[in-house]
């Protein structure tokens, strides 16, 4: 026979449990992004609850498991070792729910998503309210930037990635090959010239914009020439880490973009903008989709990814047309 000393305090394990996993959670991310605010912020929540949590967690384990001083946090030796065994946690606890959501056919919870700024405006978030009406207990947090980004340190569940791929541990479905162009407004190409091949755009020194921040290669255009593929070294007055800032000094004559063809299909219809370098145009870049391996069996995964393939493919299509 078993004799319950305190029952009150045994009803609330449940709640015990669930606010420890919280508290896990924070301190894996915590760990990935390097700050409390930062984490905080992921998580949707203020620095003093992940603060709070943190330190709860280490009052939990008896030991510390970040350093902190004024301008920077570091995880200390138990952190380290802590870390791995909680992140197998959340995957378990993760790989789990797939498991029952897949076999109630119910998706549900919360997506974050990545998508580089033009890709995400005028195709996944446009496309974002079609999905939440077929699968309204599905929330999605888009984040847009034309960085390349960190499926596993940034916590995300899928991302679209638009050019060459890095060996990595993710799952990869390849949505198809994106044709890009060179162009420019009329005015710059009346004013300077339609440089025919990537050697004539470095021997009549053409202002070409570009696309710059860490981890960028586009600063080096990769064009097709009669020889192969070939990298030019190209230079301009400006350069953004926004691809539609640098669109828009195209349109007003500024100089020559390099872009997927369906960001610019229109301006192309239009006559805004007039394509230039056809004797070497630009390697077409692969578009697909990427998402931690342990999550494949994620019904909400599954569905969003499905939907967003879809209506990517539609949209280059288009594009063609």
């Amino acid at each position: 026979m078993i004799i319950l000393e305190n029952p009150k305090a045994l009803s609330n394990f449940p709640e015990k449990r669930m606010a420890y996993i919280d508290n896990i959670r924070m301190f894996v991310r915590v760990y990935e992004l390097g700050s409390m605010s930062a984490a905080a912020r992921d998580q949707r929540t203020s620095p003093a609850v992940s603060s709070s949590r943190i330190a709860e967690l280490e009052r939990h384990l008896g030991v510390r498991l970040f350093n902190r001083t004024t301008r920077a946090l570091h995880p200390t030796e138990h952190g380290r070792l802590f870390y791995d065994g909680a992140r197998g946690i959340l995957e378990s606890i993760s790989e789990a729910e797939g498991t029952v959501m897949e076999a109630a056919q119910t998706p549900k919870g919360t997506l974050f998503v990545a998508a580089p700024l033009g890709l995400g405006r005028r195709v996944i978030a446009p496309a974002i309210p079609a999905f939440r009406a077929l699968y309204p207990e599905v929330d999605i947090r888009l984040r847009l930037s034309d960085r390349i980004v960190d499926v596993t340190t940034e916590g995300l569940d899928l991302a679209l990635h638009l050019g060459p791929l890095n060996d990595s541990d993710l799952k990869v479905r390849v949505i198809a090959e994106c044709p890009r162009v060179l162009v420019a407004a009329p005015q710059y190409v009346e004013a300077r010239g339609n440089p025919s091949c990537g050697a004539q755009l470095l021997q009549d020194k053409h202002d070409c914009l570009n696309l710059r921040f860490p981890g960028a290669q586009e600063f080096q255009w990769t064009l097709q020439t009669s020889s192969g593929p070939k990298r030019y070294e190209i230079t301009g007055p400006l350069e953004s880490d926004d691809g539609d800032v640098l669109t828009e000094w195209a349109l007003m004559g500024c100089g020559i973009i390099l872009k997927p063809r369906f960001e610019v299909a229109h301006h192309l219809a239009s006559g805004a903008l007039v394509e230039v370098g056809r004797d070497t145009p630009p390697l077409p870049a692969q578009l697909a989709c990427l998402s931690p391996s342990r999550r494949h069996r994620d019904p909400k995964l599954q569905v969003f990814a499905d939907f967003i393939i879809e209506r990517c493919r539609e949209a280059l299509k288009a594009a063609e047309a």
